[in-house]
């Protein structure tokens, strides 16, 4: 592997993917010449091309632009979800270019940052978001690659010109998550997910337990409490949503659609919090995001500070109508415990929404399904 920092232009192939124009963004901020190619156009890949990157959307050699043509100074980045037979790809990869996965490149990243990385089969695309704005919104600043789009800053990127802290996803699928080298590692949840890469849900626990081990030396691994893991050689911590560990909520409660609570943490405990999102288990995420942000020495003002303004992330629970007729929730979960979670969110949160209590529905290709009974 050649490193990153001699390259002038990086060339993204499935350049339109949520990851995959985080890094995008990032190289474009960093002063790089950036495009690439993705199958459809998108709002992503529209916004990536309003910013002054080249996007085309049919896989043909002739039409990469000149600027990316020079194997020397050209960075070729791809997601596994491209396909092996794809004529662009297989010429770079023909012609001596520096071809790495999307992981591939957040792990280099990762070694060059204080970096926090969350991990799980559910919740880290939320959990990192809180951490990220947490962080914007302090003194520490960070950079942040995200799952999705903060509704705080309408973006997957945050960028910093002042801060060495990064924070990242860090995904399970094709084991991309062992490629980081984190500071601070949490994790949410190992749930069975993706058994037709891993074959069986010990192997991808197997794989969770590696992913720990790629805690830097003095580093931290904060995770849920109940979850087998622990390393000896690091700092470990445990958290949950009530019962008592190392971070916990007690007093917790609903008022005018906000959960009010109080954080535990082994240097003390905090009273009185405020956070907007729905759904306990984006409470407990918030727990999660305390222990990491409590590890790095935010202080109280701060923390309040950034659990109020949170706003949340786009398709996690994002309500689009709030009529007296019709609330429209979108939202992404997929995995039955997920899907469990949503649902539950609504059934705790029916207060904050205008049209009392309705009967529950779930969207899939098009057509609004109705939710089983028992949950309405």
């Amino acid at each position: 592997m050649r490193g990153l920092t001699n390259i002038q232009s990086v060339y993204l192939v499935g350049i339109g993917g949520i990851g995959m124009s985080a890094l995008a963004r990032y190289f474009a901020a960093q002063g790089k010449i950036v495009g690439g190619y993705d199958r459809t156009s998108t709002d992503l890949t529209k916004e990536l091309e309003a910013a002054g990157i080249s996007v085309h959307y049919q896989d043909d050699v002739n039409a990469i632009p000149e600027a990316f043509m020079s194997a020397e100074n050209t960075l070729i980045i791809y997601t596994p979800a491209v396909p092996s037979n794809h004529a662009e790809l297989n010429y770079f990869r023909d012609n001596g270019f520096e071809v790495l996965k999307r992981s591939q490149v957040l792990g280099e990243l990762s070694k060059t940052y204080n970096t926090v990385a969350v991990a799980g089969t559910h919740g880290k695309t939320t959990t990192s978001s809180i951490i990220a704005h947490l962080l914007k919104s302090s003194s520490k600043d960070c950079n942040a690659f995200l799952g999705g789009i903060s509704s705080n800053y309408n973006t997957n990127l945050l960028t910093s010109t002042s801060s060495n802290l990064m924070v990242v996803e860090a995904d399970e699928f094709d084991r991309s998550f062992l490629t980081l080298s984190p500071d601070i590692a949490i994790v949410t949840s190992v749930d069975a997910d993706h058994l037709d890469i891993y074959g069986s849900s010990d192997e991808m626990l197997n794989s969770f337990q590696d992913f720990t081990e790629r805690i830097t030396e003095d580093g931290t691994l904060i995770y849920r409490l109940g979850l087998p893991f622990s390393n000896t050689k690091k700092k470990n911590f445990t958290y949950s949503l009530k019962e008592k560990c190392d971070y916990y909520t007690s007093n917790l409660s609903i008022e005018s659609g906000q959960y009010k609570f109080n954080l535990h943490s082994p240097s003390g405990t905090m009273e009185n919090l405020q956070f907007g999102m729905p759904g306990l288990h984006n409470v407990e995420n918030a727990v999660a995001a305390f222990a990491a942000v409590d590890q790095l020495g935010l202080s109280e003002d701060e923390i309040r500070n950034g659990f109020a303004s949170y706003k949340g992330v786009k398709r996690r629970f994002e309500v689009h109508i709030n009529t007296d007729d019709l609330v429209y929730i979108d939202d992404y979960a997929h995995h039955p415990t997920e899907i469990s979670a949503c649902v539950n969110s609504v059934l705790l949160s029916r207060d904050k929404f205008r049209a009392g209590s309705p009967r529950l529905g779930c969207s899939r290709f098009g057509q609004i399904l109705p939710c089983d009974p028992l949950f309405c």
